[in-house]
């Protein structure tokens, strides 16, 4: 019986969540299908952004190649979407420093077929997905926070931090969250997937500018709780900047803060970046969710999650019902 899995995230994190889904695809016949944020705008992806419009491509770049298919050629095209132009020269014209190749596909299909849903759909292919990749929304939203501390010298001070790069590293401690737009059409296609889905899949990432942003456009937050599936969340393995200061239980409890009606079924965590489980576990079971310890991260001490090792904790807890 194929499990349907919708995964919720944006850079690295649901790359590494969507490659450990990649590896359990082939026992657990998993049907896959990625959610990513739209709020991009640094680097490659707000440069385009900026000058073209459209949506964000970063992130959706890099869901689609954590998909990309085995076969020689597919892996040749997936290196080919991860190529950064260097700089050629001192010169100030060089446009394409910096780009990811991919990122300018994506925005040229973007463009030709004048859908985002069409555009990945069409990059899936070229890549032999093995899943589907979707936006968030098929609107680009800006990232605001409400940050005390962000200024130097100010500890006690509250600002308003706009834009999702500047949120992620910001030094202060953020105290809200919210889209603009605030309520961002949901793109239908993630709707719909959400409602057939087995398993609803939240992190790893960035938690304030990857994971919880799905959670405050508001079509999705109500076919999330709608969703019959079952609820899992992978924490981080260590803080961010725009996490310092929040625990890992904090990150369970930002959950709830943002969507108060959610539940969820499993916490899966590494035991060393969790330290003592105690806190944690209660925040889980406050979400009515049971904690999982596995080992999951990388051998050489980075905070980097192995997606063998994950795709390993996640075989026996989505496969356990089959």
């Amino acid at each position: 019986m194929t499990i349907r899995v919708v995964a919720f995230g944006g850079g690295h994190g649901l790359s590494a969540s969507l490659r450990a889904l990649r590896r359990c695809a082939p026992e657990l016949d998993l049907d896959i299908t990625a959610v990513v944020t739209v709020g991009d705008d640094g680097g490659s992806s707000g440069r385009l952004r900026a000058e073209r419009g459209g949506l964000p491509p970063g992130d959706l770049r890099q869901a689609l190649v954590a998909l990309a298919g085995d076969h020689p050629a597919t892996r040749r095209s997936a290196g080919l979407f991860q190529h950064r132009f260097a700089r050629v020269g001192d010169g100030p014209g060089d446009g394409l420093a910096g780009h990811a190749v991919g990122n300018l596909v994506l925005c040229g299909l973007m463009e030709l077929l004048g859908d985002p849903v069409a555009a990945l759909e069409h990059a899936g292919a070229m890549l032999g997905a093995v899943g589907r990749v979707l936006p968030m929304s098929r609107q680009p939203v800006d990232i605001e926070a409400r940050v005390r501390g962000a200024e130097p010298g100010r500890p006690d001070e509250v600002t308003v931090v706009r834009g999702q790069h500047q949120v992620a590293v910001t030094t202060g401690r953020v105290e809200s969250l919210r889209l603009t737009p605030q309520a961002p059409a949901a793109c239908a296609e993630a709707v719909a997937a959400i409602g057939v889905a087995d398993w609803l899949i939240f992190g790893p990432g960035s938690w304030y500018t990857s994971v919880l942003p799905h959670l405050l456009v508001p079509q999705l937050a109500a076919a999330i709780l709608a969703s019959p599936a079952r609820r899992l969340v992978t924490l981080n393995l260590a803080a961010e900047k725009e996490t310092l200061g929040l625990s890992v239980a904090d990150h369970l409890a930002a959950l709830r803060w943002y969507l108060p009606e959610l539940t969820v079924d499993f916490v899966l965590a590494d035991a060393k970046a969790v330290g003592d489980p105690e806190p944690v576990h209660g925040a889980a079971e406050s979400l009515g969710a049971r904690l999982v310890l596995a080992p999951v991260a990388v051998d050489d001490g980075t905070p980097r999650h192995d997606p063998a090792a994950l795709g390993a904790a996640l075989v026996p807890v989505m496969g356990a019902d089959r």
